[in-house]
């Protein structure tokens, strides 16, 4: 349950974060990380504020109490302070500020890889996730704040909004974020495989026009990744598009948007091959992630290929569902020249290092791409595809995991193949 009062002027926050969590074993303290300058001014468990040690962005709680295993506790966090600001977001995270057309503020947060705890107390790993949350953001007047999941209601003072957004599917901790401007707003519908899927637009006044029609896509994404991923994974959040100071990133059930209203990736065609211009890059791309980063999450970050292999992927099966089979092989092939061979696709376990963060995309999207034509059978393919988002819905994963079911499906022994 996160609570921040936002002041766009000072670029600072202030708040708190309430973590219930189960206990796994006996234990009388909890690691909780917050990154400097961000600073934890209390924190409480039953009414009493407890003691802790800080070294560097990990803050060591002592427990009321020995926690006993099955036990449901609850602590809450009061934090402040300027959080880090974006030097290139996404890639270095943190928070991006600009004003626009008429001066006001636009801000928005990017966390993936630098970690959530640049902005809120958390837990700031991958492998655990909340079963759900809450996020409730104050701003000045007028002002807005969009956040994941749906909007349960928005509480006004002479001065502020208070917007109450709540996530009911687990979320992993980078997927959180907080966008905040003057947005205009408009939505749609989708009936998808598990019903009507509400979907919401947050774009700057400015290019309302412009978003009505490039928005377009997003149908045409839904039915193209339903049918060779499976259902939406987060019908009851709700999909949104919100446009950001920043290029775009997955963040869950409130993919953020920054690609200037335009095919390709930046206006360019990443495969030389024409058919990158067939759609708008970061919307296919970033929404693709809602199945393969937020639907099936990597336990750790050394096994980041799981996200953006598979998501590079999809631009392929997008094009192949819409385009046809030869268009979507003359882009994945057009990306081969992408391909560095600098370090392996997979990290180092256990010291949160990823691997090639360029083969990571265009070698793991082309090594899915042949095993397409090694396994010979196009709806099997879907199959597994398929599969693996029913098997791994909202899990966290490991690439041995991923193999093995692949190779189960198929009836191959890839051992050699991966």
């Amino acid at each position: 349950d996160l609570r921040i009062s936002v002041d766009p002027e000072n670029r600072s926050i202030s708040g708190s974060n309430t973590i219930r969590y189960r206990v796994l074993e006996p234990a009388d303290r909890m690691q909780i990380d917050l990154q400097e300058p961000l600073e934890i001014q209390s924190v409480l468990q039953e009414g009493r504020e407890l003691t802790y040690e800080r070294e560097g962005n990990a803050y060591f709680i002592k427990l009321e109490k020995t926690q006993p295993p099955g036990a449901v506790g609850e602590v809450v966090m009061h934090y402040s302070g300027k959080p880090k600001e974006a030097g290139r977001a996404p890639w270095d995270g943190g928070c991006s500020g600009k004003t626009d057309s008429r001066g006001l503020p636009f801000i928005a947060t990017s966390c993936q890889g630098l970690g959530a705890s640049a902005w809120w107390p958390n837990k700031d790993h991958m492998y655990d996730e909340v079963d759900s949350m809450a996020i409730r953001v104050t701003v000045p007047k007028p002002l807005m704040n969009v956040s994941n999941g749906r909007l349960r209601q928005v509480t006004e003072s002479d001065s502020t909004r208070t917007f109450d957004w709540f996530v009911s599917n687990p979320i992993n901790n980078y997927g959180v974020n907080v966008n905040i401007a003057d947005y205009a707003h408009f939505g749609d519908t989708y009936q998808g495989e598990k019903g009507l899927l509400d979907l919401s637009y947050y774009v700057l006044p400015e290019n309302l026009e412009k978003a009505r029609i490039q928005f377009r896509q997003v149908p045409m994404m839904l039915e193209a990744f339903e049918h060779w991923f499976g259902p939406y994974p987060f019908y009851e959040d709700g999909f949104k598009l919100v446009e950001v100071p920043y290029l775009g990133m997955e963040h869950q059930s409130s993919v953020t948007y920054g690609n200037g209203y335009q095919n390709g990736y930046r206006g360019t065609d990443l495969s030389g091959s024409g058919w990158g211009m067939k759609f708008d890059f970061i919307l296919i791309h970033e929404a693709g992630h809602e199945w393969f980063a937020n639907n099936i999450t990597n336990r750790d970050i050394a096994d980041m290929w799981i996200h953006e292999g598979f998501t590079a992927y999809s631009e392929n099966l997008y094009l192949d569902y819409h385009f046809g089979t030869e268009a979507a092989s003359a882009y994945v092939i057009g990306t081969r020249a992408r391909i560095q061979n600098d370090r392996p696709i997979i990290g180092t376990y256990g010291v949160n290092r990823e691997g090639s963060g360029s083969d990571m995309y265009y070698k793991g999207s082309n090594m899915l791409h042949t095993l397409r034509q090694l396994i010979e059978d196009d709806a099997l393919w879907r199959k597994i595809l398929r599969g693996l988002n029913e098997t791994f819905y909202h899990q966290t994963v490991t690439t041995s995991q991923i193999e093995n079911y692949m190779s189960e499906q198929s009836g191959k022994d890839l051992q050699a193949f991966f």
